[in-house]
């Protein structure tokens, strides 16, 4: 028989998430066992997950032309992993210093709402894991991404990033004017990275086994997006 009741135990799972505590001082928190804590965090995980009320609309929402969005916004986050014991290289981001996981964060710029996300190695570069991502958009959507997604105008046409200043060069009046309205629209990126990063166990250097990462953003993305239904 469990010794706290359903609504303590999501409690115990969000707590988890939130502040990344170890289970060992979670587990005075509710005079519990720590085994008891683990346990209960990957139940409830499993049971949110399958229950579909926090699944994100996914990769083919972008297809679908009858959507209000108009306006797609689009941008890497990264979070710090303690350094693994083999194959480092794989996970060494040069941009962050440290090794991290990537997550590609596509939302609507309309209503807020995280559309898909996916997960690389830190090392892999954000245009090559949108590519692997697959993720693809209808032809009358306009996408916003940042400047390690150049290229992307010949994938997509209605697409713009921010131009880059060249090599022992400057950027005119009217690119710099360019590059400001733009990074007007891709302020949101940071607010929902934000929002995100709140969760403490995608902002500290991660310690549990990768395989549960992309389920557990998954389902803070998911989180996120119940709270502006409300």
């Amino acid at each position: 028989r469990a010794k706290l009741i359903i609504e303590d135990r999501i409690l115990v799972t969000l707590q988890y998430w939130r502040e990344y505590r170890s289970y060992f001082h979670i587990s005075k928190d509710w005079k519990i066992a720590e085994s008891t804590v683990c346990r209960i965090v990957k139940k409830i995980e499993n049971i949110l997950i399958q229950s579909r009320k926090f699944s994100l609309p996914g990769k083919k929402k972008l297809l679908d032309s009858s959507e209000d969005e108009k306006l797609i916004l689009m941008d890497v986050m990264e979070s710090p992993i303690e350094r693994p014991k083999k194959h480092q290289k794989r996970f060494y981001s040069g941009k962050q210093g440290e090794h991290t996981l990537k997550t590609q964060v596509v939302f609507g710029q309309k209503t807020g709402k995280i559309i898909c996300l996916d997960h690389e190695k830190g090392r892999i570069h954000d245009f090559k894991l949108f590519k692997n991502s697959k993720v693809k958009f209808h032809k009358l959507l306009k996408v916003i991404a940042d400047k390690g997604y150049q290229g992307i105008t010949k994938i997509h046409e209605l697409s713009k990033t921010p131009i880059k200043k060249p090599r022992k060069g400057k950027l005119t009046k009217e690119q710099k004017q360019y590059n400001r309205q733009l990074n007007r629209l891709r302020i949101a990126v940071e607010h929902i990275n934000r929002r995100l990063k709140i969760f403490k166990i995608l902002s500290y250097p991660y310690r549990n086994r990768h395989k549960r990462f992309g389920l557990r953003s998954n389902l803070i993305a998911g989180i996120h997006n119940y709270e502006l239904a409300l």
